[in-house]
């Protein structure tokens, strides 16, 4: 039988000799948020630190972190963050981990760390970094780290192998394995392969496309798709796609010359990132093709290319503003936007809504659905397999992926040999050993959602989110009511205020009456009420009344002044 977590697992036991712990920290169970925390010896190396986005039933939240709680008082022993690539949900909270301890060493390859201290500077952070390529070993405290060039969809992403007296660990990462990669750097099956022959005891391995059939696409169709859509439009190009995807910006900078157009950058992220990758070498930009977006309305329509943001929906990024109309650049009829990226489980609301919002406007808008313009950046099941047949791992812990995604990849371990038991489907917060080639789940420690809501980190709670939610579903009412403390009689009041509810004030009028004599009779029955009491009188009354009448669930503030 397949190892799970069991609701109610009791804290794990210290931390025996010679045994290697693992505890997931965020990307169990969704797709965002990774981190995962090593421990042997008393040191703890971490792998990644990235964060979630929030979905709309978590209102003003900007990002979400990993709990750092487990290790916030024992971050004098953490040797390093291995960073596995550049996107933000691996190293989006680097700088919420470095404001704790601000010389954390970060390890990662040339263009993840540019990336980072390019975010870190807007932190006024310096962080302490250590560059690494495929084939290096390093060593931080009792861990031995081997990097391996894998294949993903932005430059530079490594797997990374762990060897520790308690056993080894292949963490891939994200991954998956394109034949025919842009850049010509693919995952690195015969490095694989040696791994496989010294011995994987644990295998955390990629699950996001662990329950889409075969192998994923190739980044080569992508070119082609594209070139051809650019020939058939008459008016501007908009192509939204994630601010680090290089190679798909390298492919709409090659369509741009090919068809004679001028490419502006739109959005700071990607303005940041781009300059980055060519400053880098690892984007390769045609001369006298990009230009400045203050520039772009000098040239004709059928001349510009503007490559944005927020192909996820993000309220805020550029492709969003354009949609709601209030961005500076207005789309109107016959112009092209073409969503060049997956959906984020999660994010399928907010896309459909800007989708639908550019063709109000007139737009001919194109995305994965109706033209290949978008490739996954992970393994398919096919790939996953052939992964397994080549590493032969004793213990597998599928990784990064919503619970089916976990389950599914699991099951195609088992599918190629890997014992039932030997499968760890795992919650963030399991606490995993592994010793002499067994790897067993033993506890599981506290890991809850941290919320980052303006300067606020941490603060918010899902209680506040929940008020959030009924503010916006339900609105609220406040009343106002002056009780004489002796007598128990209305002095002021009650005076109701509500919005966000669609009836008239004047509906409240049957309701003022029945809160002016339950109060009075508080009052009386009781000499040494409270205030709070009151209120709370008031709330019920009014409460019940609202959801019978109304049928509503406002959020209800009784304010009782006693005079």
């Amino acid at each position: 039988m397949t190892q799970m977590t069991e609701p109610g697992l009791s804290t794990p036991p210290p931390l025996a000799e010679e045994t290697l712990r693992i505890v997931p920290l965020g990307g169990i169970g969704e797709i965002g948020r990774n981190m995962t925390v090593f421990e042997m010896g008393g040191k703890l190396l971490i792998v990644d630190c990235g964060v979630l986005f929030p979905e709309e039933d978590q209102p003003g939240v900007d990002v979400i972190l990993p709990d750092f709680s487990y290790i916030k008082d024992r971050l004098d022993d953490v040797v390093g963050v291995v960073l596995t690539h550049g996107h933000e949900d691996h190293i989006g909270a680097v700088p919420y981990l470095l404001r704790l301890r601000e010389d954390i060493p970060l390890i990662g390859s040339h263009f993840t760390l540019a990336l980072v201290e390019a975010k870190l500077e807007e932190h006024r952070i310096r962080p302490y970094s250590l560059t690494v390529k495929e084939g290096d070993v390093e060593q931080f405290g009792p861990f031995q780290c081997e990097f391996v060039a894998v294949n993903h969809s932005i430059p530079d992403a490594l797997a990374v192998f762990i060897r520790t007296a308690g056993g080894t660990v292949l963490h891939t990462g994200d991954f998956k394995m394109d034949q025919l990669p842009l850049d010509g750097r693919i995952t690195d099956l015969r490095h694989f392969a040696r791994l496989g022959v010294e011995g994987v005891d644990l295998f955390l391995v990629d699950s996001t496309n662990a329950d889409v059939p075969g192998f994923t696409t190739s980044e080569a169709e992508i070119g082609p798709t594209l070139e051809a859509l650019f020939g058939k439009a008459d008016k501007r190009i908009i192509v939204a796609s994630f601010s680090s995807h290089v190679h798909r910006v390298q492919q709409v900078l090659n369509a741009a010359v090919v068809h004679g157009r001028k490419v502006a950058f739109v959005g700071r992220s990607m303005v940041r990132n781009m300059s980055i990758a060519e400053k880098l070498g690892y984007l390769h930009v045609p001369a006298d093709v990009v230009v400045d977006l203050k520039n772009v309305s000098d040239l004709p329509d059928k001349d510009v290319v503007l490559m944005s943001t927020g192909s996820q929906g993000e309220p805020m990024a550029a492709l969003s503003r354009m949609a709601n109309g209030d961005h500076k650049i207005k789309v109107g009829v016959g112009d092209t936007v073409i969503l060049a990226s997956s959906l984020i489980p999660g994010n399928e609301n907010a896309v459909y809504r800007i989708i639908n919002g550019l063709l109000k406007l007139g737009a001919d808008v194109i995305h994965k659905g109706t033209a290949k313009v978008h490739v996954s950046g992970h393994a398919a099941a096919g790939e996953l397999l052939y992964c397994y047949n080549i590493l032969k791992p004793k213990n597998v812990m599928p990784v990064h992926g919503e619970t089916r995604h976990l389950i599914a990849n699991g099951k195609i371990a088992q599918s190629s040999g890997v014992p039932a038991t030997n499968v760890l489907l795992t919650n963030d917060g399991s606490v995993i050993d592994l010793a002499h080639g067994e790897a067993k789940i033993v506890g599981q420690v506290e890991c809850g959602f941290v919320y980052v809501d303006g300067k606020s980190v941490g603060e918010i709670t899902d209680a506040d989110l929940k008020d959030r939610r009924t503010l916006g579903d339900e609105g609220f009412i406040s009343i106002i009511t002056v009780v004489n403390r002796s007598t128990g009689k209305i002095v002021s009041g009650p005076d109701i205020h509500a919005r966000g509810v669609a009836e008239d004030d004047s509906v409240f009028d049957e309701i003022k009456p029945k809160i002016a004599q339950a109060l009075e009779e508080a009052v009386i029955a009781s000499t040494d009420h409270t205030v709070h009491q009151l209120q709370q009188v008031v709330r019920r009354v009014i409460g019940t009344w609202v959801n019978r009448k109304l049928r509503r669930r406002p959020m209800i503030i009784p304010v009782v002044l006693e005079a």
